[in-house]
């Protein structure tokens, strides 16, 4: 569910909800099994949304953040940047580099 963007329009709570559980439970059980939270997961996943789409569209930034799942361009640029140690333009010109050496 998360995969399909739940946490994208909705909240813990929500999904939790959905389930048929608490949300403090789902939390427990992300933690236990995948050893992150919903949230941190849902974060991974739209990150890895956005570098797919950064390494194989032309689309603006502002696009790929909206299109991964982001609220925000700067949530987007904060949290990529701290994961990638990057901002994603940066990733995207050094692709655009790489290529046009190659």
């Amino acid at each position: 569910m998360i995969e399909e963007g739940a946490l994208d329009v909705g909240d813990v709570d929500d999904l939790a909800d959905r389930l048929g559980v608490s949300a403090r439970h789902l939390s427990r059980l992300f933690t236990k099994h995948i050893g992150a939270s919903p949230l941190q997961t849902a974060q991974t996943l739209r990150i890895g949304r956005a570098k797919k789409l950064l390494d194989t569209t032309t689309l603006p930034i502002t696009e790929v953040a909206f299109q991964a799942g982001f609220g925000s361009v700067r949530r987007f640029n904060a949290a990529f940047a701290q994961l990638y140690g990057r901002s994603p333009s940066r990733i995207r010109r050094g692709k655009r580099t790489f290529a046009e050496a190659s």
